[in-house]
Parts: structure tokens; C-alpha cells; sequence
């Protein structure tokens, strides 16, 4: 773990939940797991201070816990983890694509809560629809539980651990923790609830004077109410299903880029049959057949048996290996590769920067280089056309920035420089790494930047928020046309323009770490793909 990624968790954790549990947060990236007691007297905090912060990042599975045969329970943060809270706007941005509204807010609510149970999930979403519909219309809880059940059914979302229920004739005491666990074949089961209802608006001002008798009416609601059925189980996002569609929409584009639209539809149909049965990690989809394929294919597409074999047997014999034939019946057999797939999405990334910070001459280099493993200085120049001289200095050029390796081959042992091979090389691997550190840093530096903007310009956006929150009441109140004009003039014309460009900033700021975010999603699954295969 390195220090940019130790201070990009330490900024994700003070920006969403506060300077003390982003202490015990940052101390337990750094150390490693450890017991209370130790966080506590490391920290220089006290006790329950510490036990609140492990609640809320337990709360947000930021920290995992495990008890030690020694009978104390150690915590531990994983940087993965915590790092994940970067990409929480894309996996929002996903279920709205996917699942309209109600999927977005439905991820949201489970994101900002960490967990919940589906009956809170569902009334608290279907609130906060009704309050965005005009007046006189609501949202059905029933409408929202649908939803629930189709982003379960796709996996999206999942059951999370629980303690196994103890007897209560049992004379042992109980564990200092509960050992969480979870059936695999319930973890997308949606519990059978009749949810009915509509969602509700907040009160309004005029209902303030009754707030005595509904408050004495919600105490007596909630002491006849028995336990929903769904108490006491949980849901949480599923990260990893989130990644799995990432990494699949990056398939797709890139075989759209390569070849055509047709070709990304039929890689984009065999994804998605097998993106519940093939698991995030698996090297390969499960096989599937040409006549499967042909019967999944979208109604749109009119393509006849014949053509699909062709564009197979293309994707099949494409250099980039994408799609490969593992066998020949049913009209034949064909998998998608995912780790090749990851492997050449890194190494078009690692291109593209390489011609940004170095020029196109750099970029043939290190093309050459990629294709051809190993050369030396002499047949670089002679295989990229490029004079000695300049293809001296690019290689130096990329060499020092870590892009390029030099490997050592001597003829004899005394390894004298006259009798020693002098080969460039690209380990793809390493170059992966040090521009995912590098992206770490971006993303801190801009989130510190963001910080920095807000900070100094903390006195205009209260002043604004204050306006508004005037202009809003009166608007609610019925306030005539020139009295809220007046309001409005609060604010100065260049304050206006002030405010303006802070907003154009942050949009921007926002935009950078969405995209430093999406390089650092493929790096990262290509790390994680080659590590494992390795």
C-alpha cells in the first residue's frame, strides 16, 4: 500500500464522515488490524468515541472484525475498501441507466445508509419520489418493491451477512463478536413482503400546530406495531456485481471502436447471458452456443443465421482475441476472454499516455516495443524509422519515467559493458502499477483542490444558501413578485458571477475525478486479473 493511496482514503474518509472516524480510519489503513483497546491508546482517543467510529464504518463494511483465538477482537480497514467511496456516484449514475428513478435512489439510499432492510428501503425511496411528483400524486410502494426485486434478481444487490440465531436455553455466554454468514443460494432471495401503501410528503409549516397530537399518535403506532417480516435482514450494494458491468460496457465499446456496432451487439448479448452465471473474477464466460446466441440477440436486430456465423467466426480470428471457439457444437461453441480483454484495454490506456506526455514518435516506440518484447537500442531505430539521436533521447525519456525497462543479458560473467546485451522491454505490469499510483495522486489532488475552492469562497455560498432558503419560504408563503426581486438583489452582480465560476470549478474538478476514476477501474481489474492468473 503506498502513501497516495493511504492520503486519498484519508481524504474520502474526513469529506463523507467526519474528522474522528477518519482518524480511526486512517490509523487502522496504516497498522493493519488491532484490538479497541490499542486503536483507543494509539489514537489518543477515548473508548466510546472509538466504538462509535468502528460502528459507522462497520455500518458502511469499511471495516471487517475477526476474532483472534485469544478471545479479543482485532479490526481491520481494507484500502480497497475505503477506496471504493470514489466510484459511489458511477455505481448511482448505472442504476439509473439500468432502472430509471427508482433503481438510482434505491442504490443511493443503500450507499448512504450502508445497509437496510428492504421495508425501510422501499418507504424511504417512495417518500422521496412523492416529494418531486406534483401535488395530489404518490408514489406506490408496490412500484418501488419491484424495482427492489428486479436489481436482487440481477444481483446488483445482495443479502448481507447475519449472526445465526442462538437459543435462548443455551447456558453459554455469548461470543465477544458474532460470526457473520451468509447462504449463498439466499443471497438474492427478496423476502415475501406485502408492502402497501403510498409513499408520504414531509409536513408542511401549517401542520406545526398539531405536531403535539401526531407525535402522542406515532407513539401509539409504534407500540401496537409488530415486527415486519423482513426484520432483522439486511441489503447492501454488490460492488463487485457494479464492476462486472463496468468491465463489460468497456468490452463492448471497445469492439465497437474496432469493428462495428453489429459486433458490439453480439459481444453485448453474450455478456449478458452469462453475467449471472459467470463470476466477477472468472478468466472466461461460460461457453455459449451459435443458436443460443442467435435466439438472445435483440429484436432490433434483423440478422440472419448466416451473417452471425461470419461476425463469430470474425471475432473469433480477430488478433485482439476478445472471442474465442471452444468447440463446435450447436453451430459452435464460442467464450468471451475477459482477462486478455482487460490485458488489452490496460495496454490501450498505457498507449494513449504515453503519446499525451511524449508525442506520436514515442508512442510507435512503445508500440514496437509491446509487439516485438525485447530490442535493442540499434533495431528500435531501424524498426521505427526514427533518426538515432531522437530515438535515443525517447527512450532515455521514457525509461526515466518508468514506461520502458531495460534488461541486462551479459555474454560473460564479469558483465562488462562491451560483452553485455542491452535490451528495451515494456513490462506492462510495473507500468500499470506506477500510473495507477500516479492516478491516486490526481484524484487526492484534486479532491484537496475542490476543498481549497469551497473554503475560500465559504462565505459567498452561505450567503447564497441563505437567500434561497429566504426566497424558498416566501414562495411558499405566497409572496408577491417584487418582494422577491428584492431578495434576489441581495446578492451583487459580481458576487453572481463569483459564485458562477466556483460552480463551473467544481463541475469541472468533478468531471476530472470521474474520468481519472474510469482509468483507474481498468488498471486496477487488469492488476487484479494478472495477479491471479500469475
Amino acid at each position: 500500500m503506498t502513501q497516495a493511496e493511504i492520503k486519498l482514503c484519508s481524504l474520502l474518509l474526513q469529506e463523507h464522515f467526519g474528522e474522528i472516524v477518519e482518524k480511526i480510519g486512517t490509523h487502522l489503513i496504516k497498522t493493519g488490524s488491532q484490538p479497541l483497546r490499542v486503536i483507543a491508546n494509539d489514537t489518543g482517543m477515548s473508548l466510546d468515541q472509538v466504538k462509535k467510529a468502528l460502528c459507522v464504518l462497520i455500518q458502511h463494511n469499511l471495516v471487517t472484525y475477526q476474532l483472534q483465538k485469544r478471545g479479543f477482537v482485532e479490526y481491520e480497514a481494507p484500502c480497497s475498501r475505503v477506496l471504493r467511496i470514489l466510484r459511489y456516484p458511477r455505481y448511482i449514475y448505472t442504476a439509473k441507466t439500468l432502472y430509471s428513478d427508482m433503481g438510482e435512489l434505491i442504490v443511493e439510499e443503500l450507499l448512504l445508509n450502508g445497509k437496510m432492510t428492504m421495508s425501510a428501503a422501499v418507504r424511504k425511496v417512495a417518500d422521496r419520489l412523492t416529494e418531486t411528483m406534483e401535488d395530489g400524486k404518490t408514489m406506490d410502494y408496490g412500484e418501488v418493491s419491484n424495482t427492489f426485486v428486479r436489481l436482487a434478481d440481477t444481483h446488483f444487490i445482495q443479502r448481507c451477512p447475519m449472526a445465526p440465531e442462538t437459543t435462548e436455553t443455551s447456558d453459554a455466554p455469548p461470543p465477544p463478536a458474532p460470526t457473520l454468514a451468509v447462504n449463498e443460494k439466499d443471497m438474492y432471495v427478496v423476502p415475501n413482503l406485502n408492502l402497501i401503501g403510498k409513499g408520504k410528503r414531509s409536513r408542511s409549516f401549517d401542520d406545526e400546530d398539531n405536531g403535539e397530537h401526531k407525535a402522542k399518535r406515532q407513539k401509539q403506532d409504534a407500540d401496537s406495531k409488530e415486527p415486519l417480516p423482513d426484520d432483522g435482514i439486511y441489503w447492501q450494494a454488490n460492488i463487485d456485481r457494479f464492476h462486472q458491468h463496468f468491465r463489460d460496457q468497456a468490452i463492448v465499446s471497445a469492439v465497437a471502436n474496432r469493428m462495428d456496432q453489429t459486433s458490439s451487439e453480439i459481444v453485448r448479448t453474450m455478456l449478458r447471458m452469462s453475467e449471472i452465471t459467470t463470476s466477477s473474477n472468472a478468466p472466461y464466460t461460460q461457453p455459449l452456443s451459435s443458436n443460443e446466441i442467435f435466439r438472445s440477440l435483440p429484436t432490433g436486430y434483423n440478422i440472419v443465421k448466416q451473417i452471425l456465423d461470419q461476425y463469430l467466426t470474425l471475432l473469433a480470428d480477430d488478433p485482439l482475441e476478445f472471442v474465442g471457439k471452444s468447440g463446435d457444437s450447436g453451430g459452435g461453441m464460442y467464450v468471451i476472454n475477459l482477462h486478455k480483454a482487460l490485458a488489452t484495454l490496460a495496454t490501450a490506456t498505457l498507449e494513449s499516455i504515453v503519446q499525451e506526455r511524449f508525442g506520436s514518435r514515442c508512442a510507435r516506440i512503445f508500440r514496437l516495443l509491446l509487439r516485438k518484447k525485447h530490442l535493442e537500442q540499434k533495431q528500435v531505430e531501424d524498426f521505427a524509422m526514427i533518426p538515432a539521436k531522437e530515438a535515443k533521447d525517447m527512450l532515455y525519456k521514457m525509461l526515466s519515467e518508468n514506461f520502458v525497462s531495460l534488461q541486462e543479458i551479459p555474454k560473460t560473467p564479469d558483465h562488462a559493458p562491451s560483452r553485455t546485451f542491452y535490451l528495451y522491454t515494456v513490462n506492462t505490469l510495473s507500468s500499470a502499477r506506477m500510473l495507477l499510483h500516479r492516478c491516486y495522486k490526481s484524484v487526492a489532488n484534486l479532491i484537496e483542490r475542490r476543498q481549497y475552492e469551497t473554503k475560500e469562497n465559504k462565505r459567498l455560498l452561505e450567503k447564497s444558501q441563505r437567500v434561497e432558503a429566504i426566497l424558498a419560504s416566501m414562495q411558499a408563503t405566497g409572496a408577491e413578485e417584487v418582494q422577491l426581486q428584492e431578495i434576489e438583489e441581495m446578492i451583487t452582480a459580481p458576487e453572481r458571477q463569483q459564485l458562477e465560476n466556483l460552480k463551473r470549478n467544481v463541475n469541472k474538478i468533478d468531471a476530472s475525478e470521474n474520468q481519472v476514476d474510469e482509468t483507474i477501474f481498468v488498471l486496477e481489474s487488469y492488476i487484479e486479473s494478472t495477479v491471479k492468473k500469475l
